[in-house]
């Protein structure tokens, strides 16, 4: 089936391009960036050699929707979306943090604990929680934000502050930000069955010096979703819970000896692997949208995106 793994577009007014784990971001005149998001799997910080049918699609339709949703509570970077696979916006000065939020003990935050550890960037995670159980109150857990191929690392609000990373006021206002779309993104899960267990937020200065919400907001990629039926029965039991989101691609990585680790290698994923992962996250759409998924025309996406953005800019 056909992906679109790379880009190598040459737009009118272009200044520069920046390649992410996922999206391609070119500069136009230095005014306004055009996202495209790519088929490209990242897991463990590592992009997966093959490309999932319709997966940018999916994560761009997923956070543009979000974008809208939320825009009356936190400002975004959003003007458009020509393409199934574009999403264009603001030009921005990006925080050099993710402000990463969890309302509960799961993935990496529930590794830490299970080795013992009890502080998570610099916050206190109570004692006797077993995976997956719910936090009195959300803790934020920063992350530093990586080049390409590197890792994000944890740190703490002390250590982005003393650093010089972000300033007080500015990260009083990603506190502020990254909490209120969390409460409004569970709202929407619980409203479709889901429970929003952790998400991460990116955020961008505008020229104006506006801060603002950029990238992904609440797709698989960023974001743990929990099935809301049964969830008390199975943490009752001892259970997996039934998620929605990159997990289990992490998990079957995990199993197949990868956790992106230096000298493992990417084990093989056939063409049934590729397509069942390209149906999960159809089904996770699905879900966390509550709509049918359409799927784009993938015959020729290269020249579909090209068209549309050119489209656009020639307004």
């Amino acid at each position: 089936m056909n992906t679109i793994t790379t880009t190598n577009f040459n737009f009118p007014n272009q200044k520069s391009v920046y390649r992410g784990k996922v999206r391609e971001v070119y500069n136009i005149n230095d005014e306004i960036l055009v996202m495209i998001a790519t088929d490209r799997l990242s897991a463990f910080d590592v992009v997966m050699p093959k490309g999932i049918p319709y997966k940018g699609q999916i994560l761009n339709q997923i956070a543009t929707k979000f974008m809208q949703l939320t825009q009356d509570i936190v400002p975004n970077w959003l003007i458009a979306t020509p393409d199934p696979n574009v999403a264009i916006g603001h030009l921005c000065e990006p925080f050099k943090v993710e402000m990463v939020i969890r309302g509960y003990l799961s993935g990496h935050a529930a590794r830490e604990y299970a080795a013992g550890k009890r502080l998570l960037c610099g916050v206190e995670m109570p004692e006797g929680l077993k995976e997956n159980d719910k936090f009195p109150i959300p803790i934020i857990t920063p992350t530093t934000k990586a080049d390409n191929g590197s890792h994000d690392e944890d740190i703490s609000r002390e250590a982005i502050l003393a650093k010089g990373i972000v300033s007080e006021e500015d990260y009083i206002v990603l506190e502020k930000y990254t909490r209120a779309l969390y409460q409004r993104g569970t709202e929407i899960a619980a409203s479709r069955g889901l429970i929003l267990v952790d998400t991460k937020y990116e955020f961008g200065k505008t020229k104006d010096g506006k801060i603002v919400l950029i990238d992904e907001i609440h797709t698989p990629d960023s974001s743990r979703y929990f099935y809301a039926e049964g969830y008390e029965e199975r943490q009752n039991n001892n259970e997996d819970q039934k998620q929605l989101s990159k997990e289990f691609v992490r998990r079957w990585l995990i199993e197949n000896g990868f956790q992106g680790k230096e000298g493992q290698q990417i084990p093989n994923m056939t063409d049934d692997y590729i397509e069942s992962v390209s149906d999960r996250y159809i089904e996770l759409y699905e879900n966390i949208l509550g709509e049918k998924f359409v799927k784009a025309d993938i015959s020729n996406i290269q020249s579909r995106i090209e068209s549309n953005v050119l489209k656009f800019l020639q307004k």
